[in-house]
């Protein structure tokens, strides 16, 4: 998945585990670790604030976004075709 997940960076800078963190923000430790993991599929924007609050940080240091193999390709031959049609 192209999103990822930072929550590790963060919580060894604020030398939390992942058990505290997830008490603090309100989540069970299991759904945590999905997050943590990068299998989650989508994640709470009130999840999302209230981890945010407990690391004091802003959402961008939480997820960042990756290109996949071979998307690359794919977004410049998408960028050609929207040029193209623009004409």
């Amino acid at each position: 998945m192209p999103i990822v997940v930072d929550i590790d960076v963060l919580l060894a800078r604020r030398k939390l585990s992942v058990g505290e963190l997830a008490e603090r923000v309100g989540i069970t430790p299991a759904n945590l670790a999905v997050l943590k993991n990068g299998r989650a599929k989508a994640v709470r924007f009130t999840t999302l604030a209230a981890l945010c609050e407990v690391l004091e940080c802003q959402p961008g240091d939480l997820l960042r976004w990756e290109a996949e193999a071979g998307t690359e390709d794919a977004a410049e031959a998408a960028g050609v075709a929207e040029g193209v049609a623009q004409r």
